[in-house]
């Protein structure tokens, strides 16, 4: 498609579509914090609590560029 193999695709859709649907989880913990008025120490709880995931994943692809340097 458009001369890009599927691999490209996928790996370009792995990169940006995901990093842009993180981008929107953390607006939508953020509305979360807003709309329940969590108050600074609540807003930090949901971000923890819920960004974990997030982070875990971010963590991940460093890794691997790391790894992938060392070899």
């Amino acid at each position: 498609m458009f001369g890009y193999s599927e691999e490209q695709i996928a790996q370009f859709g792995l990169t940006f579509g995901v990093s842009a649907f993180m981008l929107y989880m953390v607006f939508i913990i953020f509305q979360l914090a807003r709309e329940s008025k969590a108050g600074r120490f609540g807003t930090f709880v949901l971000f923890l609590a819920l960004g974990f995931g997030l982070v875990g994943f971010a963590a991940k692809g460093l890794i691997k560029y790391f790894l992938k340097g060392m070899l």
